[in-house]
């Protein structure tokens, strides 16, 4: 099965690849590996506001993580030139979740991108991952994760 007959039967359309909100741009390449600069979550267009460990839950930090990772598959399809058969691996996915002190599941809130990306592109989404905790992410969002992938 195809990446784009994977996301028909999961029944995801990839969005409009966003704008930067700062002075950087959403990818950048240097030969067959790509980078994409952090996506944070965000839930009916908005940044999606919350602090795991204070006023959300694992599971909804998972659904976060989740977005955040059809966001992501959007800038790759843009930096594939319009393509995400073309992705020859997923290679490390970086999570920032905005957590308290004592929350101690971020590998689990990030398992929302990664268990998708693993969906959606099969053996070749297996990757290299680091989920940290951190004090804050840009405009109060839940989550923020950066992905980088090797392409064909």
């Amino acid at each position: 099965m195809s990446v784009y007959e994977k996301l028909k039967a999961l029944n995801i359309e990839l969005p409009a690849v966003a704008a930067p909100a700062a002075s950087y741009v959403m990818f950048a390449q240097t030969g067959n590996t790509v980078f994409l600069s952090g996506h944070i979550a965000k839930k009916d267009g908005k940044p999606w506001v919350g602090q795991l460990g204070k006023n959300m839950t694992t599971e909804e930090g998972k659904l976060a993580a989740r977005a955040v990772a059809v966001d992501l598959m959007a800038t790759l399809q843009a930096a594939c030139g319009g393509d995400l058969n073309r992705v020859n691996r997923i290679v490390k996915v970086m999570s920032l979740v905005n957590s308290t002190s004592e929350f101690t599941e971020q590998h689990l809130v990030t398992n929302g991108a990664s268990d998708l990306i693993g969906e959606v592109f099969g053996e070749k989404g297996k990757h290299a991952r680091s989920a940290f905790g951190v004090a804050q992410v840009p405009l109060g969002a839940c989550v923020e994760i950066e992905l980088i992938a090797e392409l064909s």
